[in-house]
């Protein structure tokens, strides 16, 4: 009796120290786990195009490099058509930024007086410039000191990033035999049932990121070409490409692009407030209402409750990089719930249920229980 549990205490032990060890080692390669779940988004991205080239009859090794020479063409085509004039805009912008506050803080104050508040002095504390620029600041900075801290700076960032893509096509183009390598670790009947949710996991991921890039590249063009024609086409790009990335963070990305395009219109005057806050109302619902449902909602099928937490939680541990790829991975995750627990649960409810009502008396339930 001593010997056993003297063994049992060891085994708790050395369980404790591999766990410690385990996570001590997870963390020490964490850069390597983030590039990885950065590689597993790309790859569910990018394996419907890859299939429909493979549709083509194309060797799917030869469809995986045209599809990413094909889209790394068109990235680096609209970057050197459009991107000198967006980074242009969006540094005049900054520049500008400290002038466009005091006119709102101006506007207000005189507002302030118009309704007789006779304290208008708090408007101006309220709208602190300095205040307000170093929280903005600050802000960022966390967000970019979390996403620092994984990456390892500017440079470590681009290198994870070309490994994350050059990983995701090496996903793409063996994708059936690593697999099939992974699936077999586990036994019987786990290996069969983990093979078939690859596909569903990948369908729910990749139309996730599929679905928030195109509302983007929608909601980008559309907010460019209505400021130009409400009169601030000196920074319409700049604008709508702030807006355009600023959507792809889900609840709150669609708020922060609104932001500075609203600070040019009030210094602009005159209608061009009420103009742009409208259509921004505009192109607001109609993703809201129309393009979320049609092009995310509809490949997400998670609460938004459960989003909103996985934006919160990503942004928290990872900074900007979690906002953007920690919700396609609850999104599959999501689909191992349903498909493994939720389902099966339902099912054998259900089934007991049948044999309740079948027999009343009560015996089918407890031959089922023997």
């Amino acid at each position: 009796m001593y010997k056993q549990r003297l063994a049992l205490s060891l085994s708790n032990i050395l369980l404790i120290v591999v766990t410690g060890l385990l996570v001590v080692l997870l963390w020490q390669l964490r850069s390597l786990l983030l590039t990885l779940m950065i590689a597993v988004v790309l790859a569910a991205a990018i394996a419907p195009l890859i299939d429909g080239a493979e549709r083509l009859r194309l060797p799917r090794w030869l469809a995986v490099i045209t599809v990413y020479l094909s889209l790394i063409g068109l990235i680096t085509g609209a970057v050197v058509l459009i991107g000198p004039t967006v980074f242009g805009q969006i540094q005049l912008l900054s520049g500008r930024l400290p002038v466009y506050l005091e006119t709102l803080r101006a506007i207000l104050e005189n507002l302030a007086v118009r309704f007789g508040i006779t304290q208008p002095e708090s408007i101006s504390q309220l709208l602190d410039i300095q205040g307000l620029t170093s929280w903005a600041i600050g802000s960022s900075q966390q967000l970019l000191v979390r996403s620092y801290g994984f990456t390892r700076g500017i440079v470590g960032g681009a290198l994870n990033l070309i490994l994350a893509i050059l990983l995701s096509g090496y996903m793409v183009a063996d994708s059936q035999n690593l697999i099939k390598g992974l699936v077999e670790l586990f036994p019987q009947p786990w290996e069969d049932r983990l093979a078939a949710q690859v596909e569903p996991v990948s369908q729910r991921m990749g139309g996730y990121i599929q679905g928030r890039v195109l509302v983007s590249a929608i909601l980008a063009v559309a907010i460019s070409f209505g400021l130009g024609i409400l009169g601030l086409s000196e920074f319409a790009l700049g604008l709508g490409a702030i807006a355009g990335f600023t959507n792809l963070i889900p609840f709150f990305g669609s708020v922060l692009g609104v932001i500075p395009a609203l600070l040019v219109a009030v210094a602009q005057g005159g209608l061009t407030f009420v103009w742009v806050l409208l259509l921004f109302v505009i192109i607001q619902n109609l993703e809201a209402y129309v393009l979320d449902p049609l092009l995310v909602g509809s490949s997400v099928r998670v609460h938004p409750l459960y989003q909103l937490l996985a934006v919160l939680g990503g942004t928290q541990v990872l900074g900007i990089i979690g906002a953007l790829i920690v919700p396609p991975w609850v999104a599959g995750a999501a689909v191992l719930l349903e498909n493994l627990y939720l389902h099966p649960k339902m099912e054998a409810e259900e089934q007991v249920s049948a044999l309740e009502l079948s027999q009343p008396d009560g015996s089918s339930a407890m031959s089922v229980n023997r």
